[in-house]
Order: C-alpha cells, then structure tokens, then sequence
C-alpha cells in the first residue's frame, strides 16, 4: 500500500504527529512533511490543526474510509497469499466477547480443529470495538458481538444477527441488592464495572452526525467506576467490593460459580441483538461463509435463536 496513505492513516487513529510519528518509527519532521505533501497533492487540507492535536476534515473523513477499505484488501490479498504458501487454507482468525466464548465459540473451535487437526486458530477476546478495529485492520476475519448502535454505515459491515440477550447485574453474595428486585436507579446508587476500556479513537466507527456525543450501546454506560479489557478483574473487583458488574445475562451461571449473583430487575430489562460482524466485501468467499455457518449453528444449540419477527 502506498507509504503516504500509510503514514495518513496513522496519524489519523493516533489524533497526533508524536503518537503516529513514535508507531511508525520515522522523525516527527520527516511525517509533517509527508502529511503537508499529501495534501498538496490532493488539493485539499486533510487535517484541522490545534494545540489539542490533528482532527480530520470532511476530505480526510473521507479519504480515511477509503484509505482504509485499500489497506484491508490489500492485506487480505496478502494474507490468503500467505496462507496458501503455508498450506493453511483452514486457518480461523475470529474474535469474541467474553459471554460468546464460553456459551459456544470455545467448543465450536475444539470441535474444528479436531475436523481440521492442523489449522491453526487464533481467537481475540474483547469488546466489540476493539474487534472492529482488529477486524478492520485485517487481523480477523470476523467476530461476535452485541449489535452496535449508530454505526456508520461506510464502514462496509454486514451484521448476521444469532440471539438476543440483556444487561445483567451481578453483586458478591450477601450485597444488599440481593434483598428485593431493584430499580435501574437503585443500581446506579452503586459503583459500576464494566469489561471494556474506553477508547476515543473507536469514535470514528460511528455516523459522523453522531460523534460530538459519543454513542452508547446498550451494555455502556456513562458513570463507570472500574473499566478492563479483563473478565478476570471485573470479577476480583466485583468480589472485593459493593461494585455492580454490567455484563450480559448469559453468563449469570459461570458468573455463579464464581461467587457473583445476579441482581433480580424490577423492570423488564432492555434487550439487544448478538450476532456476527463481517466485511461485505468478504461476503461469498467459501471460508467465510463456512465458518458463518458453523458458529450460527453452535450458537442456537447453546441460546434462543433470533427471529426476524423480534425485530432489531
């Protein structure tokens, strides 16, 4: 892929020269220069400049979209290159939220690979704009996740929904939001945990209209008192204090055995739809929609399938 477009995408996820200049390995100097020539080839000015950092323009908006459809198939090209000189066609890299592996993607992928003994698997656990991102670079095909609301649609995605599931609370036995059912308020009197981190530069996934407030999903929240990317610690967190862990109610019985119970909702709690994120433009391919196949099939063993009669 072209080294200026390159560098431009750098600089555009980084929000700053430094930051950029330091993943790259170049000179601050030497990467102003190279971002001042693009747009001087191009035209037009690419980045708004303040003390605070380098924001795009309504031309950078744009020309990061397509940077980055280039970028990915240009890496895809090279990854299925790279996986036929490996012999290695049945490779999966796919990511996940925490509830989907352990309700059915875990026992999905052993069952493959004992189809398949010698592909190699590499499975990244975390929320689901971090999986967008690590998808959208190329590092995995697709991934599970809740839906997400307000995303843009130049991103290229398609959403294949498997199930629908809600935002649980868990406590440490003997809290006292154990007592009685508890109204969203009376939850939100407590300090909250959530297994995701946080990160602005995911805000460039949303509808441009919608980017001065950030967009929430259902399973965000806006007053966090703990943030990981760590299951583990949330639950360490949750254990050694009166904390709420925020986390789909799937997990309530693994969560169980853990020491967390699951606070009893005085209202119907709001629900969302899970299914799989893929590029459209990897739509068709025979991988793709084999393994699409097999992880809906794992997933409505495990969960209620989603009907297009509950709607979105």
């Amino acid at each position: 892929m072209d080294k200026l477009l390159s560098q431009f995408l750098a600089v555009a996820d980084a929000g700053t020269l430094s930051g950029a200049a330091t993943a790259l390995f170049v000179t601050q100097p030497t990467l102003s220069f190279n971002m001042n020539k693009l747009e001087q080839t191009i035209g037009v000015p690419l980045f708004d400049r303040s003390s605070r950092g380098m924001h795009l323009t309504r031309y950078g908006e744009t020309l990061y979209e397509n940077a980055r459809l280039m970028q990915r198939l240009y890496d895809n090209t090279l990854n299925a290159i790279a996986d036929q000189k490996r012999g290695t066609e049945r490779g999966l890299s796919i990511g996940s939220g925490y509830s989907w592996w352990t309700m059915f993607l875990r026992d999905m992928i052993i069952d493959y690979q004992r189809e398949f003994p010698k592909a190699p698997v590499q499975v990244s656990l975390g929320n689901q704009l971090r999986l967008m991102d690590q998808m959208l670079s190329g590092d995995i095909s697709m991934f599970l996740a809740h839906e997400v609301d307000g995303l843009s649609g130049a991103i290229g995605t398609d959403f294949i929904p498997l199930t629908r599931v809600y935002n649980a609370f868990f406590v440490r036995e003997g809290h006292a939001l154990l007592e009685r059912p508890q109204s969203l308020a009376e939850i939100d009197t407590y300090p909250i945990v959530i297994s995701s981190l946080a990160e602005s530069r995911h805000e460039r996934f949303f509808d441009p209209s919608r980017r001065r407030t950030r967009v929430e999903t259902v399973f965000d929240r806006t007053t966090v008192a703990f943030r990981t990317n760590s299951l583990a610690a949330c639950v360490d967190y949750a254990l050694a204090t009166d904390a709420v862990l925020v986390h789909t109610h799937v997990m309530r019985d693994d969560f169980r055995k853990r020491g967390l119970v699951e606070v009893e909702q005085r209202d119907e709690p709001k629900r969302a739809v899970t299914g799989i994120y893929v590029l459209k433009e990897r739509r068709g391919e025979d991988r793709v929609e084999d393994l699409i196949d097999r992880i809906t099939r794992a997933a409505h063993a495990a969960l209620p399938p989603w009907k297009p009669a509950d709607g979105t």
